[in-house]
């Protein structure tokens, strides 16, 4: 059974880049892309804009694999490296 976890990356004072951990499973960019909108749905119910959403898949530099747009990718990895994502469990199912 697939789990997620997510975090955020602080894009600006006011808007953030959030963060799906997918655990437990492989997913090909098709599914990343299904994850982040399922995240944005939940976000935008609880009435949050989202600046954008990016999806993570692996825990180490060796099998790391992100997914979404390239500024927000190459954020994330760098937040990833320094350890400064907080990572909370989520349900998206």
């Amino acid at each position: 059974m697939r789990s997620y976890v997510y975090g955020t990356v602080r894009e600006t004072a006011r808007t953030a880049i959030y963060v799906i951990r997918v655990q437990d499973d492989l997913i090909d960019q098709v599914e990343a892309h299904e994850i982040a909108e399922l995240m944005r749905e939940k976000l935008q119910a609880r009435g949050y804009s989202v600046a954008d959403v990016a999806a993570v898949q692996g825990e180490r530099k060796e099998n790391l694999r992100l997914y979404g747009v390239p500024f927000s990718v190459g954020r994330v990895r760098t937040a990833k490296f320094n350890a400064a994502i907080n990572w909370r469990p989520i349900e998206l199912d």
